[in-house]
């Protein structure tokens, strides 16, 4: 997180700095885009362990997250190449390695071919097909759908484009089932409704990027103050499917209590991002979006694992 907000405020240190064979895994290591797979990895894990209702298998979670690792840093490579000109245009990402020319297109490109290649061939072997299948198809979705199509053509990118973010959950709980259940699909419509909070929070604090790079973002198309809106209306459409999960007997009272806490604080910061200066409240809001998803996959994972009265 701190190394996100560092990128768009212009005061992170090229990641390539080093010299030697360090300097080019530091390289490789930031081609993946290392702090969305952490992200991707933690919502993988909880789901697998709501559906273990505990620790699951310890090689099972080793090799499900390492082919799930695998996997989405192909997908980040393949963003780099593919946005390395909008990328050299934006302080957020021009320190991106392909953007910077410290890889090459083509290098690039052959990395995310071996990194795919390898992590579904682990899930499919290691783990079962079906989680290899449905990690592919996440993939597939955020470079084909979003990366390619969306991004460059619509404001509603980020909403249409978010669903691949929310695949690693059912990943997860197929990994560990060989099937899909209820709550992983609670959690993938979490993720989901999260998203664009999430990212329209970050794009009010690098909407001026956005729109030099030609990115149609939802502020700097259509405007500060209809974004601050569109976040309210997500925020509120998040907590209220959050807390359905409780009444429809998804997931139980933990989990209920949890989500009600949780998501009255953050009604409190998107309702707070409607008032001056949008910047400050949008980081406000950025940074508790990623402690409420870590939060709420604890809240999912405790109430799976405590006995219900």
């Amino acid at each position: 997180m701190s190394s996100t907000l560092s990128r768009v405020e212009g005061t992170l240190v090229p990641p390539g700095a080093r010299s030697g064979w360090r300097g080019v895994v530091d390289n490789y290591y930031e081609l993946t885009k290392p702090r969305i797979i952490g992200l991707l990895l933690i919502t993988t894990l909880a789901a697998m362990a709501m559906a273990a209702r505990g620790i699951p298998n310890l090689a099972l979670v080793f090799w499900t997250l390492l082919g799930g690792a695998l996997s989405a840093a192909s997908a980040g490579a393949i963003n780099c190449v593919w946005d390395r000109d909008i990328d050299r245009l934006m302080t957020r990402t021009r320190l991106r390695p392909v953007a910077r020319g410290a890889i090459c297109a083509r290098d690039a490109l052959i990395f995310a071919g071996l990194a795919q290649s390898a992590g579904f061939a682990m899930l499919y072997l290691l783990v079962n097909p079906l989680a290899a299948w449905l990690s592919l198809t996440g993939n597939a979705y955020y470079v084909f759908v979003y990366t390619m199509w969306l991004k460059r053509v619509t404001p509603l990118n980020i909403v249409v484009g978010g669903a691949a973010g929310a695949i690693p959950p059912l990943v997860g709980w197929a990994a560990v089932t060989h099937q899909l259940g209820s709550p992983a699909f609670a959690l993938f419509a979490v993720i989901f409704l999260w998203t664009p909070p999430h990212f329209w929070a970050l794009a009010l604090m690098t909407n001026t990027d956005y729109a030099k790079a030609g990115i149609p973002m939802l502020p700097n198309v259509k405007g500060i103050p209809r974004t601050q809106r569109e976040i309210m209306i997500y925020s509120i459409v998040l907590v209220a499917v959050s807390l359905a999960f409780f009444p429809l007997h998804v997931l139980g009272p933990c989990y209920g209590g949890c989500a009600a806490i949780l998501g009255a604080v953050f009604l409190w910061d998107a309702w707070k991002l409607r008032s001056a200066p949008a910047k400050r409240y949008a980081r406000v809001l950025f940074k508790y979006s990623l402690l409420y998803l870590a939060l709420m996959c604890v809240a999912m994972v405790a109430d799976r694992i405590i006995p219900h009265a």
